[in-house]
C-alpha cells in the first residue's frame, strides 16, 4: 500500500511542475489578449481617412495601415490558439495521470483490485488511496474547465474582430484576469494532504 501512495505522490510532483507551466501560459495568454484588444480597438479610427490629416492625400493609406493592423492581429490570434493547445496539453497530461492512477488501484482489472477499505486504509500520516484519486480527479477537473473558459474568451474575441466594442473587450479581458483561474489556495490544500508527511 505504502509503495502505491509513493507512486501516486510522483505523479503529484509532475503535476506541481505543471502548475508552474500554467501559471507562465496564463501570464502569456493574457500578454497576447492585451495586444489582440489594441489592435482591435484601434481598427476603427486607422479606418477613418479624417483622422490621417496631410497624410490622407497618400494614395491607399488608409488600406496599407489596416491591413498591416489586420495582419498583426491575425499572428497574434494564431499565438493565442497555440498557446491554447498547451494549456490542453497540460489538462490532457494530467487527465492521464489521473487515469492511469485509477487503472493503479484496480490493479488491471485482475485478483489485485483493491476494496473499498484498502483504498481509505492509512498508512501513518501518509494520505490514503482514495485522497490520492480524489487530488487528482480535483486537478483534471479544475484544469479543464479553466482551459474550456480561455477557449470561449478567445473565441469571442475573434468574434468581437468584425463588430468591436471596448466595453466587450475590457469585460473579456477582466474575465480571463479573475475568473475562475485556479485558486493557488485550493491547489495548495491538495498537495497538503498528499506531501503530508514531508510537510511535518
Amino acid at each position: 500500500m505504502e509503495g502505491l501512495v509513493k507512486k501516486y505522490q510522483q505523479r503529484f510532483r509532475k503535476v506541481r511542475g505543471l502548475m508552474e507551466e500554467w501559471e507562465q501560459l496564463q501570464s502569456r495568454l493574457i500578454s497576447q489578449f492585451s495586444n489582440a484588444s489594441a489592435i482591435i480597438e484601434r481598427l476603427k479610427v486607422i479606418g477613418d481617412c479624417n483622422n490621417y490629416g496631410n497624410l490622407k492625400s497618400v494614395d491607399g493609406i488608409v488600406d496599407a495601415v489596416v491591413r498591416k493592423q489586420l495582419e498583426s492581429l491575425q499572428t497574434i490570434l494564431f499565438s493565442m490558439n497555440k498557446t491554447l493547445e498547451e494549456f490542453r496539453g497540460v489538462v490532457l497530461t494530467i487527465e492521464k495521470m489521473y487515469r492511469d492512477g485509477r487503472q493503479l488501484v484496480k490493479g488491471g482489472g485482475g485478483s489485485n483490485q483493491l476494496n473499498a477499505k484498502q483504498l481509505w486504509q492509512r498508512v501513518g500520516i501518509k494520505p490514503c488511496l482514495a485522497d490520492c484519486l480524489d487530488g487528482l480527479m480535483i486537478l483534471h477537473e479544475m484544469h479543464q474547465a479553466e482551459y474550456l473558459l480561455k477557449s470561449s474568451v478567445v473565441s469571442a474575441l475573434s468574434a468581437l474582430t468584425l463588430k468591436p466594442s471596448s466595453s466587450d473587450l475590457g469585460a473579456l479581458q477582466q474575465l480571463l484576469i479573475d475568473q475562475p483561474n485556479i485558486p493557488k489556495e485550493e491547489v495548495q490544500v491538495v498537495f497538503e494532504i498528499i506531501f503530508a508527511e514531508e510537510i511535518c
